[in-house]
């Protein structure tokens, strides 16, 4: 996706993100350090997280097509898709089991 994303900000002339630092200043999904979590709530927070990670792109989908960014928007449909796909099994696997 990072790839894709800069590719299309290239071609539409706007800045893309530079480094690591970069890219962690923009993050909003934020990491989980804590030591000792169970595989149950490792994978309910994945599914949070894909959760708002479609979100996330459903709004920027919004964006693109308010600007005819039609080529964007079309990736970002396959990544909506792709989210939605994960947290739909995350929750499958994760039902019963967090505590």
């Amino acid at each position: 996706m990072t790839d894709d994303i800069a590719e299309r900000a290239r071609k539409i002339g706007g800045a893309t993100l530079h480094s690591i630092g970069d890219i962690a200043r923009h993050q909003r999904l934020r990491d989980n350090d804590e030591e000792g979590i169970g595989p149950g709530c490792m994978l309910a927070e994945l599914r949070d997280d894909n959760v708002r990670l479609a979100s996330f792109l459903l709004k920027t989908h919004e964006v693109c097509s308010n600007r005819k960014d039609v080529a964007t928007a079309s990736l970002i449909e396959v990544w909506i898709d792709q989210a939605q796909r994960r947290t739909w099994f995350l929750a499958e696997i994760t039902r019963g089991e967090e505590a």
